[in-house]
Parts: C-alpha cells; sequence; structure tokens
C-alpha cells in the first residue's frame, strides 16, 4: 500500500504549478505489515454495498480508492475543480483529475459519506485518510488497533480492526488450576471442509456424456421449434439511449466481452434505430458480467404470459425421491436463437461499436417465459416422472439408485439430442440432499436452506414501510415453513397500511425478531406421498386464519393469513367456518377429489352440514364445500398433535466441529445439597429440642401460656369452648376471606358468558313466572327470555338453542349458579356435546356471577316502572326493557352494549356521551329535605307489607307522596301519613325517602296496600 502525500494546483487564485505544488513523504506498507502496525487499522466493509479491504490510515491526507476496483455504476465520476498532484515515497508523482464523490461506506448499520480519488493501491481497496478522520472525529486507539468515532446519528461507534493471528498457549499447571476452580474445558478439533474437485470422467453415467459438458458453447444455436420473438405494442417507435460512462476496468472488460461474442457469433454489428446501455455487475466470483439495460424497450413489449411453475408444486412431484442430481445449463439463454426480425430490437450501443444480438440475451422481459416454453418441450416426456424444470436449473430425482442412473442418462441422453449443453463445474450428481430454488430436500422432506435466510437473520430492524414490505416479501418466501405466519407478522403489516403513522414498538420488535427465530428453527416438511390420509387442522381468532396440512403425523405445509377489514365482525362461528373454507381453497389440489378429515375446535362445526337455518354467507360456504369429500370434526387439543409432528433440523455452520465437552465443577455444592436431604428424614429429626420449647412458655392466672407475644391455650382450658362458641353465633366485622380470583377477560364477543334465572314472578297471562337472563361477559349485551319455572332440562335446551347458539354460535364458557336446572345431568351432557365448559360458582357465593346478578338487579328496576306506568303483563314489556338495557351506556366498556358487540351506534335519540357523563359523575351526596315537601315512603325492607295484594319481586318499592311536618335531628323526618298507616310509626330515616313532584300519575293507591300483622 502505498502511504500519499496530496497538493493542490488551483489555476484560478493565478498561481504557477511550482508554487502550488506540496509534497508529503510517505512509506508502502503490505496488508501483512499493516496487522501489526500501530497507527493504522484494516478491516473490510460495505462501500456502496459492495464488499471492500479498507485501510484507515493517520499518514495519508486524502482517501483514494483502487481503480481495479470502481466498476459498478453505483460510482459516479466527477472531474475535480483543479488537478491534485499525488507524489509516492520514491518521488514518483502523479496527476489526479477525477473524484468519486459521496459514496456510501456503512460500518456497524451506520452509513457515512465519503469522497475517494481513483488510483494504484496495491492489495486494498479504499484507503481512508485523514479527511475523513477529521471530519467524524475520529481516534485511533493503537493498542486495541480500533477507531472511535462519532457517527452521523450522534452515537459513538467503535470499529475493530484486523489483529495479527496466533495460537494462545496455556500451560498445563494453570489449566488445572482453572478447572480446579469449576471452570469449563473443551476439547475440540475442526474438519477439512475444503470441497474436492470432481472430475468428468470420475461420475457414474456422467462420464458417457462429456460432448454435453463442454468449456465453451461452441457457437450459433441450431435451429429449433422455439425462437425467441419480441412483439411490441401498436404504436411503439424505437427507442435508443445514450451509453453510459465506465471506469477504465470496465471498459478494458466491454472490449474483451465483445470480441468474445463476435467470434461465437452471438452478435453482429448493427445499424438498427434501437440502442441500451451497457453496464456491468459483479459475479459471485469477482468478475464481471455484462448486462444490457433493455428497460425501455421492456416498457413497448408485448408480455408473453407463458406459466412458470409454482414452485410448491414442483416439491409436490418429489414425494418418496431419495436420489437426486441437479443440472445447470451453460448460458442457458445463449442457446435460444432470437427470431431474424426481432434482432434490430435487441440492439446495444458502446463505446466501440453498435451490435445486435442473435441469440436471446439477459434483461429482456419474455426471456424467462420464453425459455420456460423450450426446456418443457425438451423434457416434456419425463416432466414429473423423473424431472423438473424451472427455467434453465433441471433437478433430476429418483427412488432408488438404479431407477437414478435410468433417469439421469435419460436426461443428459435427450440434452446431447437437443443439442443444449450444460456447466459441469455448476452441477452436481448422486446426491442424497441437493439445494434447489433456496430449499433443501432429502428423503426426509424439504427445509429452509439456511445459507439463503442469512440475509433475513441478519436483517436490522426496518425504520419505513418500504423496508418492512422488504423483509416480508423476502421472509414470505418461506412462510410455508412457520405456523402462523400471518399473525406473526400482524404487527408489522399494520405499518404497511395506508394513513397508518409509523410507530416501531414492542410489538413490532418482537414480531420481527420471532420470524427471524421461527425461521432459523423451521421445521422439516414432509412432502405429500399419494392422495389419500390428508388431515386439515384450522382455527381462527381475532388475529387472523390458520391451518396445517398433515399426511400420517407428518406436517407438509402451514398457510395463513390476516382478516380482511369485514371478517373482523364475523361471529366467532362464521369466522372458524371461514378458517375451514380457507384451508380447502389453497390445498385445493391437494384435497379434491379425495377423502380428507377436518379438525377444528368449534364443535358446532361438526353439525354444519344438518343445520337447517343458514345466512347467506354460510349458505354460499356449504356450496363449497359439497364440492370436497370431506368430514368436520371436533378436537380440543390440536395445538399438541401439530407441535408432536414437528421434527426440527439442526442448524448448521459453515465449518464442522466435532466437540467433546469436559465440565469439572466443585463436589461442596452437592454435598451440602445431600445434607439436607438427610437432615429432612423423620428418623434425623432432633425430638428432645423440639418439645424442650414447650418448657419455655410462661403461664398466667388464666391458664393461658403465651410465648413472644402469642397465646397458646391448652386443650383442657374453659377458655377454649367459650371462644369456639362466640365464633359460630356472632357476626363478622373483618374482612372477608380468600383472595380476589377475577374470571379471565374474554377474546371474542359471546366467548363467555353468564347466566342466572329470576323467579317467583306475577304470573302473566302466558303464564310466565321467570325470566332467563344471559350475558356476555365481554360486551354486556344481554338476552331477557320469559319462561315457566316449570320448564325442564329439555324444554330449558331448546330455548337456549333458538335464542342464542342460533343468533352468537356457541360459547366456550358459562358462568351460572347452582341451580338444579344448570346442574342437571342432561344439561351437563348437552354441553359437554356442544363443546362449552360449565363453570358453577359455589355454594351461597352470589359474587361469582356478579355479573347476571347485577343485570337482574336493573332488569327488576325497568319491569316495576312498566307495571306501574302501563300495567298488564311484564312479558308484554320485556323486548323493550332488553332493547334500553342493550342500548344504555356501561362505565365499564365506555358505550352501550349494543355498540360494543355490533360495533356502531343503535339508531336512537339518546346522546351517550351525555349519557355516560352523567352515569360517571353520579356520586353519593347528603340530601336534605324542607318541611312541607312531597316524598316517596320506600316500603320494600317492610316484612309485613303486602303489596298490590301480591307476594312478588315487581311489587313497587315507593309508596305516597306524603307530606314532611318535622325535621327531627340531621337524618329524620315525620311524615303526614294517612289513617290506613297509623300502626306505623311516622319518622323516618332519610335513607328510607325519595323527592316527589307533585305528578297525579305517580301516586299509589293505599287502598291497595295491606300490613300483615302477622
Amino acid at each position: 500500500m502505498w502511504d500519499l502525500g496530496v497538493t493542490s494546483w488551483y489555476q484560478s487564485n493565478g498561481l504557477s504549478e511550482s508554487s502550488a505544488l506540496r509534497t508529503l513523504d510517505l512509506k508502502l506498507i503490505s496488508a501483512e505489515e499493516a496487522k501489526v502496525t500501530s497507527d493504522v487499522v484494516t478491516g473490510t466493509f460495505l462501500l456502496n454495498s459492495i464488499s471492500a479491504y479498507i485501510l484507515f490510515d493517520s499518514g495519508a491526507s486524502r482517501s483514494f480508492i483502487s481503480a481495479k476496483f470502481v466498476h459498478h455504476p453505483s460510482f459516479v465520476l466527477e472531474k475535480l475543480p483543479a488537478p491534485l498532484e499525488v507524489e509516492v515515497a520514491d518521488s514518483k508523482s502523479f496527476l489526479a483529475f477525477d473524484i468519486y464523490r459521496n459514496c456510501k461506506l456503512t460500518i456497524e448499520g451506520e452509513d457515512y459519506s465519503v469522497d475517494l480519488i481513483p488510483m494504484v493501491l496495491g492489495e486494498f481497496d479504499v484507503v481512508i485518510g485523514m479527511d475523513w478522520l477529521s471530519s467524524y472525529r475520529a481516534n485511533i486507539v493503537c493498542d486495541r488497533k480500533s477507531i472511535q468515532l462519532i457517527a452521523p446519528s450522534g452515537y459513538e461507534v467503535s470499529i475493530q480492526g484486523e489483529k495479527r493471528g496466533g495460537v494462545v498457549l496455556c500451560s498445563l499447571v494453570k489449566a488445572m488450576k482453572y478447572m480446579n476452580h469449576g471452570g469449563q474445558s473443551f476439547l475440540a478439533y475442526v474438519i477439512d471442509n475444503e470441497k474436492v474437485v470432481q472430475k468428468l470422467e470420475d461420475v457414474p453415467i456422467v462420464r458417457e456424456f462429456p460432448d454435453v459438458f463442454p468449456d465453451d458453447l461452441p457457437g450459433i444455436p441450431s435451429d429449433r421449434d422455439v425462437e425467441f420473438r419480441i412483439d411490441l405494442i401498436p404504436g411503439a417507435k424505437p427507442i435508443a439511449k445514450a451509453p453510459y460512462r465506465l471506469a477504465p476496468s470496465e471498459l478494458q472488460e466491454l472490449m474483451t466481452q465483445l470480441q468474445d461474442l463476435l467470434d461465437k457469433g452471438f452478435i453482429r454489428p448493427s445499424i438498427s434505430p434501437w440502442g441500451a446501455p451497457v453496464l456491468f455487475v459483479k459475479k459471485k466470483d469477482g468478475s464481471l458480467r455484462m448486462c444490457i439495460d433493455y428497460r425501455e424497450l421492456n416498457k413497448v413489449t408485448v408480455k408473453n404470459k407463458y406459466p412458470l411453475p409454482r414452485i410448491d408444486d414442483l416439491f409436490d412431484q418429489l414425494q418418496g425421491a431419495s436420489w437426486f442430481s441437479k443440472i445447470d445449463l451453460r448460458s442457458g439463454y445463449h442457446q435460444l436463437k432470437v427470431r431474424e426480425e426481432d434482432a434490430p430490437k435487441t440492439a446495444f450501443r458502446t463505446r466501440y461499436g453498435h451490435y445486435e444480438f442473435l441469440v436471446m440475451s439477459f434483461g429482456l422481459t419474455n426471456a424467462p417465459a420464453a425459455f420456460m416454453d423450450l426446456m418443457n418441450r425438451v423434457c416434456r416426456p419425463m416432466l414429473d416422472r423423473s424431472v423438473i424444470v424451472f427455467i434453465d436449473d433441471i433437478l433430476i430425482y429418483s427412488k432408488s439408485e438404479a431407477d437414478h442412473a435410468c433417469h439421469l442418462s435419460e436426461v443428459l441422453e435427450t440434452l446431447r439430442r437437443e443439442k443444449l449443453y450444460a456447466k459441469f463445474s455448476k452441477c452436481a450428481f448422486w446426491l442424497r440432499e441437493v439445494q434447489f430454488l433456496g430449499h433443501v430436500i432429502n428423503a426426509d422432506g424439504i427445509l429452509v436452506d439456511s445459507s439463503k435466510i442469512q440475509a433475513v437473520t441478519k436483517w436490522s430492524p426496518p425504520k419505513t414501510p418500504t423496508e418492512i414490505r422488504s423483509f416480508l416479501g423476502l421472509a414470505g418466501y418461506y412462510r410455508r415453513f412457520i405456523q402462523d405466519f400471518a399473525k406473526i407478522a400482524s404487527p408489522l403489516t399494520k405499518l404497511t397500511r395506508k394513513n397508518t403513522k409509523f410507530v416501531w414498538g414492542e410489538d413490532q420488535d418482537k414480531s420481527f425478531n420471532e420470524l427471524k427465530t421461527k425461521l432459523t428453527q423451521a421445521p422439516v416438511l414432509t412432502l405429500p406421498d399419494g392422495p389419500n390420509d390428508f388431515v386439515v387442522y384450522s382455527d381462527a381468532s381475532y388475529l387472523g386464519l390458520g391451518c396445517v396440512l398433515m399426511q400420517r403425523g407428518k406436517v407438509i405445509a402451514y398457510a395463513s393469513r390476516q382478516l380482511k377489514t369485514h371478517e373482523i365482525n364475523y361471529p366467532i362461528h362464521d369466522l372458524e367456518l371461514a378458517a375451514v373454507v380457507f384451508a380447502l381453497k389453497i390445498w385445493r389440489h391437494y384435497l379434491y377429489g379425495v377423502k380428507c378429515t377436518i379438525y377444528t375446535d368449534h364443535k358446532s362445526l361438526k353439525y354444519f352440514f344438518t343445520q337447517k337455518e343458514l345466512n347467506m354467507r354460510q349458505r354460499r360456504w356449504l356450496e363449497l364445500l359439497k364440492d370436497y369429500d370431506c368430514e368436520i370434526l371436533y378436537h380440543p387439543g390440536k395445538a399438541n398433535v401439530v407441535a408432536d409432528a414437528l421434527s426440527r433440523k439442526e442448524e448448521c455452520e459453515p465449518i464442522k466441529v466435532k466437540v467433546m465437552k469436559l465440565v469439572i465443577t466443585s463436589g461442596l455444592i452437592e454435598q451440602i445439597k445431600e445434607a439436607q436431604k438427610e437432615a429432612l428424614k423423620e428418623e434425623n429429626w432432633k425430638r428432645d429440642r423440639i418439645k424442650g420449647q414447650a418448657y419455655n412458655l410462661d403461664e398466667d392466672n388464666r391458664g393461658l401460656k403465651t410465648r413472644w407475644g402469642r397465646v397458646w391455650i391448652p386443650p383442657t382450658c374453659p377458655l377454649k369452648s367459650t371462644l369456639l362458641e362466640d365464633t359460630q353465633v356472632k357476626a363478622e366485622h373483618q374482612k372477608p376471606y380468600g383472595k380476589l380470583q377475577p374470571l379471565e377477560i374474554p377474546l371474542w364477543k359471546w366467548e363467555h358468558i353468564t347466566m342466572d334465572l329470576i323467579t317467583k314472578l306475577p304470573k302473566t297471562r302466558k303464564g310466565y313466572d321467570t325470566i332467563w337472563v344471559i350475558v356476555d361477559r365481554l360486551t354486556k349485551s344481554a338476552h331477557f327470555l320469559p319462561i315457566r319455572e316449570s320448564y325442564s332440562s329439555e324444554k330449558m335446551a331448546e330455548t337456549y338453542v333458538r335464542e342464542i347458539v342460533s343468533r352468537h354460535g356457541v360459547p366456550v364458557t358459562i358462568v351460572s349458579d347452582r341451580d338444579t336446572r344448570f346442574t342437571s345431568h342432561f344439561w351437563r351432557n348437552f354441553q359437554e356435546e356442544l363443546g362449552t365448559k360449565l363453570l358453577i360458582s359455589t355454594a351461597y357465593h352470589p359474587q361469582t356471577d356478579g355479573q347476571s346478578e347485577r343485570t337482574i338487579q336493573t332488569l327488576e328496576d325497568m319491569l316495576r316502572a312498566c307495571i306501574i306506568d302501563f300495567g298488564g303483563s311484564w312479558d308484554d314489556y320485556l323486548p323493550l326493557a332488553e332493547f334500553s338495557y342493550n342500548n344504555s351506556y356501561h362505565s365499564s366498556i365506555g358505550m352501550p352494549p349494543y355498540e360494543m358487540l355490533y360495533g356502531r351506534k343503535c339508531r336512537t335519540p339518546v346522546c351517550w356521551g351525555e349519557v355516560g357523563q352523567r352515569e360517571l359523575a353520579i356520586k353519593r351526596r347528603p340530601i336534605e329535605f324542607q318541611v312541607g315537601d312531597f316524598v316517596l315512603l320506600k316500603v320494600s325492607p317492610w316484612k309485613g307489607v303486602i303489596r298490590f295484594r301480591k307476594r312478588g319481586k315487581l311489587s313497587p318499592r315507593f309508596i305516597g307522596p306524603f307530606k314532611i311536618i318535622a325535621r327531627i335531628g340531621e337524618v329524620a323526618y315525620r311524615l303526614e301519613l294517612p289513617d290506613e298507616l297509623s300502626g306505623i310509626h311516622n319518622t323516618f330515616h332519610v335513607s328510607y325517602l325519595r323527592k316527589c313532584l307533585a305528578d297525579e300519575s305517580a301516586y299509589v293507591p293505599l287502598e291497595d296496600l295491606e300490613i300483615d300483622d302477622n
């Protein structure tokens, strides 16, 4: 490497050439010398997304780039405003006229801008000098061979350079010392992983066809049935673009490749009005590939719709195969002629002339489809029998070694006959495991190619929606390997929607990392073996739909997708059915025309084919399901079945290492653990020490023994029986026992419900005397069903299916009290068949079903008002009460139950916002009445009162109004009572009174009121 001195010549300031020059004497060092030199740092980093070997040299005034390295069109060459004279250590100098500005240098995920002057650098691709180091306030730490600098984002970044390698030796005595202190040691040796170059004459069968594997293509291809043609859209005119500027190294490569193409007859000089520019891209081996920028021609070309095969369809043909060979054609596109009249359209313009292709060129829009057509015609007799083809890649597969010899010979004979040629160095034969189209295939099935997913696992967190789409596009290529891919990726896809603010949070970070982890731990998927024994497991949730396709206990593929906008409001029954339909559609090529079984965790789907009442959506799906010979079964534990069916692949490393692990730890901890176990044995207890504590108790005159402030009451003490009696009869004044055990928060509407009965109601004209209250725990929506107390469990089940299941589907759990109708044998069996779990409250503990109890209280108040205002039977107004309840504001959910259930407001003049604010503002406050005010008197606590000559729950709680004649103290009032209530004391606490305005309709006739003195 040359350390460089730089001087500038600024012609604009009038200085002479000699006066403008300044010379820096510098030294020449090699890459090995740089590793041991303290004031320089070396390393490999990305420059314009290309890997470059870089030297950071504090002795260089400017930054330079090797002329051999500059070959990519991303490097933009500019003229310097004035030439720079560069003088090297041996007094030789040259003038630099050009510079590459704003090149992107990527270090530790941060991008830096650097200006580079092209020159000959020897072993290094780039030299970074003081102009760049000073702009980022860089410090070179000599002893650690590292650089610390300030990144554009403001964070401090440390660059660790290469160090001189070597073996660190450790003495045997020191090693034993480490091991005695609990250290771990490893015995390992590295296997030489270098591949042995295979020769053509060593490969069975293949060695009989040396003419199929020439060192180069023999020349212009022979005439075939298929020719590449370029049809233009009507009205298209010729397009010619100016040539791109190329680096000196690229110009040299261009001249070489043009001469090679001319010698082979692949191109010829052209006078076509068409013209496309040329650029170069770097191959994996470092050589340059010439590409033609045909984008303008492709825009006016009629697209060839010849289908390319689906990759998963290709893999399905490999079932049962255990021997593989892979053939890659040599410059496959150049083995297909261009139709003579279309050759001028392929013309390209260079510094060395104007040429057109006689063979198909890379970059033409219809090239893949045309070549796929050719390969399908050539291999048609063997397709899906022993060969699959994807453009110019041929995979030969067989079930046995003998079959593979026949199949391989047949393919090579076909290539010889069709004069198609392959590149031996890129082919592989007689394999038990093969890499094909980004996957690894063997006798066990198909798995992810670990080398192909490194780009995903090393992906830094996206910063824009476009970067998220790029990541999901790459990861989605392997989505068949990831169970619930759509559900996992849901937080990421939400950020790609229109009008969505990009906020990267914990959910997105978890989703991003989980996808990368799933890819590195992807399972081995089995290839289908015949058309029988297919089993589908489907599931649905508010995040999306998911399904698994299995055959004989082995996973074939996963599939999932997120819910569409209109599907979010589906009831759970329809959502689970949508998952079944999704599985049948996506795997139709497997399941159509064969008998299959579908397992779902929603038991009501088991009876879908016999269900009589279906909505329009269900009828449409039923027609689709009838096309398949499928049986829907209930399986609550399918998740474990799927997990057990997976076989995880091991993660491979580029270098194979065999390791024997030696772990030496101290035995003291284990000795202590064993001693503790021994001490806990009963025969080793120190009984005399435990019994000795009884003699340390202090006894008082009541016979009580105390120790450390606590009382011990002997069994013979009289006080013991007194305390037990008081415990049984005295009222409780302490907090209730037990911790609060809240029920699990539901995830979906009408999946978890509660129910209770209001009994002993006045019998209506229709004979109803009971209300069945059923409430959804999530949305708080309720149904009030009038029934008779004499209903049997069978009649209750019929009502339940008609009113609840038909509207909302089968719930997952039901919370109820211990009413005999809810604990009967029939009711339990009925719910078990539906797949519903019964949660019965403990005896005399209504708080378990507090939601139903609170709803019942509200309903009773509403029905009382109906009877007072309208009279007649309460069942006539029960639908109105249900409507009013479901459209009343609930503070617990912040909206009415109707809106929570259906996702929209009900048509009603009530303003829910005002109602909600009023409800939230209700607080207990002291109330005062004035003498002369009229009040209603609460009579519901009076045990002896018979209201409306009926003993029932719907009798009014208040009578009156009565006039206040005096105030007694702070919280009591004396009322003017009529003669009918002369037997009652006329002074009442304020809590029994309610303010009443003079409203004749609110009067309760006292003649209907009786007092039972008994």
